[in-house]
């Protein structure tokens, strides 16, 4: 595997595309829009999700999905709500392994991105990562989850670099569900700071929030040592403390001021519907996820949704 090909232009995708080819593959990176493609193409720079980060030498980007069709590997890094749409409308085939990046679960049918992309050979790429951190060539880990040993061993080998260190697991699923949870929870925290509780409050949600989590991902199949691994407990702990997390920034903004507004995509506000229907299927009870659907529909304020948490029955155990 030699030739990665990356679907997304956004700040993940074009990350992904630039560290692959530091470190030392050839990478092809695919955008729909075309001025954002031209403009990349002729300054060598993302002004759009990336603004001050140069592109790197050899890394091709187009807007022709036919330049991906001698690609190894794909990597898939739209939005998760995009995917559907996408496979629908461009008729993508490839006979290459397929590596799915979005963390989010489709809001209309509670699927995630493994079940949605009906390819044979595919993989699952999460873990606590920022954008502009792999770009600046930080020492990073992530998970690449994928059910067929000897691909998942193989992508592990070719998509690692020196900066960027592959964490191997058959548990596709529990990589994909730990990567979208964690989106709802780190709104969750940017709610509390932004509306003036504490650290003490964010460190409760954490806790109780990974708990919810582990609860309905353990339904679902997942295994332990996920949720206590790069792509859970690590991809929890990034989002729900800083503010380059977009989950974070929402709920931060919408605590302190009551409105939002961005151009960039914030997977947990579709997710926090879509999970509660995975937690009813489930017979799951997830309160804290509850809490932020009702406060992003607006059926609850802050405080008193935080008051009701605070008011439910007593637990013997934590």
């Amino acid at each position: 595997m030699n030739h990665v090909g990356v679907i997304g232009a956004g700040a993940f995708g074009t990350a992904l595309a630039s560290v692959m080819r530091i470190g030392g593959l050839d990478v092809t990176l695919w955008g729909r829009d075309r001025a954002q493609i031209l403009a990349m193409q002729t300054e060598k720079i993302n002004v759009r999700y990336l603004n001050g980060v140069s592109l790197p030498d050899g890394l091709n980007v187009t807007t022709d999905l036919v330049d991906l069709r001698d690609a190894d590997v794909v990597l898939m890094v739209l939005p998760a709500q995009s995917l559907r749409g996408f496979l629908t409308e461009s008729k993508f085939v490839t006979n290459a392994p397929v590596v799915l990046c979005a963390k989010g679960i489709e809001n209309t049918t509670g699927l995630l991105q493994s079940q949605i992309f009906e390819g044979s050979h595919k993989a699952v790429l999460s873990g606590p990562a920022f954008a502009i951190d792999l770009t600046k060539g930080m020492p990073i880990a992530m998970s690449i989850g994928c059910s067929e040993k000897e691909l998942g061993a193989q992508l592990q080998e070719t998509l690692s670099t020196q900066t960027l260190r592959l964490y191997r697991t058959q548990d596709v699923t529990g990589v994909q569900l730990c990567g979208a949870l964690k989106n709802v929870y780190a709104i969750a925290c940017g709610l509390a700071i932004g509306a003036g509780f504490g650290e003490s409050t964010r460190a409760a949600l954490m806790t109780r929030g990974f708990a919810e989590l582990a609860r309905l991902a353990r339904s679902m199949g997942a295994q332990t040592e996920t949720l206590t691994g790069l792509s859970g407990f690590g991809d929890l702990t990034l989002s729900c403390t800083s503010f380059q997390s977009r989950n974070f920034t929402f709920g931060e903004q919408l605590g302190r001021t009551g409105t939002f507004e961005t151009g960039k995509t914030v997977e947990g506000v579709v997710t926090a519907e879509a999970v509660l229907v995975l937690a009813q299927k489930a017979g799951v009870e997830m309160p804290i996820a509850q809490t932020v659907a009702n406060i992003l529909n607006g059926k609850q304020q802050i405080h008193e949704a935080l008051a009701m948490l605070m008011s439910r029955p007593l637990k013997h155990k934590e």
